[in-house]
């Protein structure tokens, strides 16, 4: 993508790379950090001229290796709180509160891919790169994950 600044790239993503981390993590201030991680990575890649191909696949990918990067180094359980950006009202905390407890009880793996899907906005292919696995399997995951969490 001829012309693209790191500038450009966290204008366009940062709050969807941050709340992807936030429910990937369940902390704050870890994704807070992540984020920075992140986009250092991109200014880096950016630097060295390495390919970006579609952008929003692109930076989900280097999000999706600072958290396996991390994950690596602390090999600890996620789990998941709500995101304190989305206004909370009777009902609504619930709602929440309901959603993260779902979230937290899938496996990584299907975890991941639907939030790729339902925060990151990314499509099939681009979820598949991301994760290094099929279309298929990112559709396998998704319906397995969305009927899971109609049956909680």
């Amino acid at each position: 993508m001829a012309g693209i600044t790191a500038a450009d790239v966290f204008a366009r993503h940062h709050h969807d790379i941050y709340r992807y981390l936030v429910r990937m993590t369940g902390r704050r201030d870890i994704a807070d950090d992540l984020v920075q991680d992140v986009f250092l990575r991109a200014v880096r890649a950016l630097r060295n001229g390495a390919p970006v191909g579609h952008e929003r696949g692109w930076i989900f990918s280097i999000a999706r290796s600072v958290l396996v990067d991390r994950q690596r180094e602390r090999q600890r359980q996620v789990t998941m709180v709500e995101d304190a950006t989305e206004p909370a009202k009777e009902g609504t905390q619930a709602l929440a509160l309901s959603l993260a407890q779902s979230l937290a009880q899938l496996p990584d793996a299907d975890r991941e891919v639907f939030l790729l899907k339902e925060v990151g906005g990314l499509s099939y292919q681009e979820i598949a790169d991301t994760c290094g696995c099929t279309v298929e399997a990112v559709r396998s995951r998704l319906h397995r994950t969305r009927s899971a969490m109609l049956s909680i």
